[in-house]
């Protein structure tokens, strides 16, 4: 008997894009799609991250994962960082270190992480840690797209670290095809961005 090849799973993409109230594209806006009935469905197993400290910045200053992956904080800046997160999802500290400490850091409670440096007060960045493993992140253009989802009905939020309001308000429900792809335009307002000033540690040589 011949052996026929498997059929590729059938799967469909979101093509998202996200703008503000005056018709500018998001960048940085994480889209999540979760599956209706709150399960998660098929995806990408969790895994490894990278989180950079790269002059004196957090790069990607939003890093959305999965809940499940570990992430790892090297510092390729010549000086150290001491890294941390008060937040309700993570709370955790790397005291101060230059290269790469040798455990990465797990996430797997779902919601926003904010980082900081207790040197550099300017340095802030986020972690998206999502239920779902549907998602991505916008570019400079405002698009993102989610792929290879099974067919069917979900519920499409969009998150971002200036969004007025709450993410649960952008929820909206989002048929996705078996094969081909949805468009899905979201218009979200934003705060004014209060990041700290860069600007030189006195008296802080070396760090």
């Amino acid at each position: 008997m011949l052996a026929l090849p498997a059929a590729p799973a059938a799967a469909g993409d979101i093509r998202a894009t996200v703008r503000d109230r005056d018709g500018k594209p998001v960048a940085d806006a994480v889209v999540v799609a979760v599956p209706s009935g709150g399960a998660t469905g098929a995806g990408i197993p969790p895994g490894l991250a990278e989180e950079d400290q790269r002059n004196k910045e957090f790069v990607p200053y939003v890093l959305p994962v999965q809940a499940g992956t570990r992430v790892h904080f090297p510092n390729n800046d010549n000086i150290r960082h001491h890294v941390y997160s008060f937040s309700p999802a993570k709370t955790f500290e790397l005291p101060l270190y230059s290269g790469t400490p040798t455990s990465p850091v797990l996430f797997e409670k779902p919601g926003v992480v904010i980082l900081g440096c207790n040197i550099h007060d300017w340095m802030v960045g986020y972690i998206y840690v999502s239920e779902s493993p549907h998602f991505a992140k916008t570019g400079a253009d405002g698009k993102a797209t989610l792929g290879g989802l099974p067919g069917g009905d979900y519920t499409l939020r969009v998150w971002h670290p200036r969004l007025e309001g709450s993410e649960q308000a952008t929820a909206r429900p989002l048929a996705v095809p078996a094969t081909g792809a949805v468009d899905a335009a979201t218009t979200i307002g934003l705060t004014p961005d209060f990041r700290a000033r860069r600007a030189p540690t006195p008296g802080r040589g070396g760090y």
